[in-house]
């Protein structure tokens, strides 16, 4: 019994020093993941496809992230109108022992159906001759939806998360060869990351959101799916979906220098609130 309560001491101290250490890292790389791309066009507008318009949303970003969060550099999963899959998108995070991650998007609803009266046709023989109505579905692409939202990792994928985390371990403890696969306390540790990860992932995508909410835009709120592209990075992310791009006025605001412009700012101003929370707490 006795050293059965030294273990757990043990166990409860590098607990406490692993979840402090995730806590107060420092913001110093952020990957901005421009959806899409290549062949790969994403959602489609009257005007645009999602990959073009989240690929300009992502590079102005990059340039607010440069002129004005020195010396916290932006990594780029893709710069140009390219192919990258999606677990090509979070290996670049990992390689680069990024601190944060954040794809942006652009959203699109089914739209609507309408079923229309285009003619009729005979059918049947003799007394049992008669025309029947011939009716056309229409699929309505354009939507009446609007506003953005943002995502966090959904807790079924929560397990893909400890994977990469052990996987890439030096990444995120600052003695590495902490993690041991062997040992016990590790898988209780990596949860642990795991948790806190989400914490801080939450944090920002409402910080995001309260931007965007300042903007005027209309605030979908925060949610949670499974998303690969969250699952296999090593750190904190988000997914922005940043309108509807079968809105007709959101394509519009979303296909404009302006409209791009505050989308990134929006974006930008609250990497930089996040920054200093987490900053503040070292």
């Amino acid at each position: 019994m006795k050293h059965y309560f030294s273990y757990l001491l043990i166990a409860t101290c590098a607990l406490g020093h692993f979840a402090t250490n995730a806590q107060s890292k420092k913001i110093n790389q952020i990957v901005l993941d421009a959806g899409h791309g290549g062949h790969d066009a994403g959602a489609r507008g009257v005007m645009m496809h999602e990959k073009d318009i989240a690929l300009g949303v992502a590079l102005k970003l990059g340039k607010f992230i440069n002129d004005s969060l020195r010396p916290v550099k932006p990594i780029f999963t893709r710069t140009t109108d390219v192919f990258i899959p999606l677990p090509d998108r979070h290996k670049i995070a990992n390689q680069a022992d990024a601190d944060l991650f954040v794809a942006i998007h652009v959203n699109s609803s089914p739209g609507t159906y309408e079923k229309i009266r285009v003619g009729t046709k005979t059918v049947g023989k003799g007394r049992r001759k008669h025309s029947i109505p011939i009716y056309k579905t229409i699929h309505h692409r354009e939507t009446a939806a609007y506003g953005t939202e943002t995502w966090v990792l959904g807790l079924n994928r929560t397990g893909q998360k400890e994977g990469a985390i052990s996987e890439y371990s030096d990444n995120v403890t600052e003695e590495p060869g902490m993690l041991n696969e062997n040992d016990p306390q590790t898988a209780i540790i990596i949860a642990q990351y795991a948790q806190v990860f989400l914490k801080k992932s939450v944090s920002l995508a409402q910080k995001i959101q309260d931007e965007f909410s300042a903007q005027g835009r209309r605030d979908l709120g925060v949610k949670q799916k499974g998303l690969e592209v969250l699952a296999g990075s090593v750190m904190p992310g988000v997914l922005i979906e940043i309108g509807f791009i079968n809105n007709t006025t959101e394509e519009q605001y979303l296909n404009s220098e302006k409209g791009q412009s505050e989308v990134a700012y929006a974006i930008f101003k609250a990497i930089r609130s996040y920054k200093r929370e987490v900053e503040k707490t070292n």
